[in-house]
């Protein structure tokens, strides 16, 4: 029981911490959980937040989806093929290692200002992250499980689904939460550089008004649905996955 309690103390504790500093600094520059709670409802009303807090979303839902589906499907290829590991790993090197602003940049130069150019440009920065972790995990394959299903004549679909993706959850997982937590930052960026819509435009134009207040409740409206993602989806997911294990 007392363990359920602790997130809800740590959280009050944080509002107190949050509460005694502004007070201490009076400064609009942290401006108190009250304000910031005014601010969220005003903008929830006027409609604002939900429409760029759904714009936002859908970039990252659209997004996601396809740095996770192409990952999952080259990080297996690679992980099971030495040869294409071995040609490949220089390009993930280098992919890994370009900064996320410059790969936004070249897109929008490249294919203009456009939504196709945004997704793009989230899809290729963490496209790399996803091979790699997958990769990894399929490198750890049991490989007695394998050839087990390969004398019972599985078929490829069959072993991909009974054998190796279970393996591979763990991997996937871990690659799913790092995954919300880059993507979704980087979209900001995206949205701040060439978007007239978004989280990431909105906090631009706070940020020349110098609007702490909107900041604060802009974020705390995304870190709240990204936290009901994992509350709701992700962990339901993990435990009803991982029911195979003893």
């Amino acid at each position: 029981m007392f363990n359920k309690l602790l997130p809800i103390l740590s959280g009050l504790i944080f509002l107190a911490v949050w509460q005694g500093l502004s007070s201490y600094l009076q400064s609009n520059t942290l401006p108190t959980p009250a304000t910031v709670a005014v601010v969220f409802w005003k903008e929830c009303r006027s409609g604002q937040l939900p429409f760029h807090l759904g714009v936002t979303l859908l970039r990252l839902v659209v997004s996601f989806a396809i740095a996770m589906s192409l990952g999952c499907a080259i990080g297996i290829m690679l992980g099971r093929h030495k040869k294409l590991d071995s040609f490949f790993d220089n390009w993930l090197v280098i992919f890994l290692n370009i900064p996320a602003l410059v790969t936004i940049i070249l897109c929008y130069v490249w294919f203009g200002l456009v939504e196709s150019a945004a997704i793009l440009a989230v899809v290729v920065n963490k496209l790399p992250n996803v091979i790699v972790t997958i990769r990894e995990g399929t490198r750890t394959l049991d490989q007695d499980l394998l050839d087990m299903a390969r004398c019972y004549r599985f078929s490829r679909r069959k072993t991909l689904i009974h054998v190796i993706w279970p393996q591979l959850h763990p991997f996937v997982m871990g690659a799913t939460r790092s995954g919300l937590a880059l993507i979704w930052k980087i979209i900001l960026v995206v949205e701040l550089l060439g978007r007239s819509n978004g989280m990431g435009y909105q906090l631009h134009l706070f940020f020349q008004m110098f609007d702490v207040a909107s900041i604060l409740a802009y974020t705390v409206a995304f870190v709240s649905v990204i936290q009901l993602i994992e509350l709701t989806i992700l962990k339901p997911l993990d435990r009803k996955s991982q029911q195979w294990r003893r």
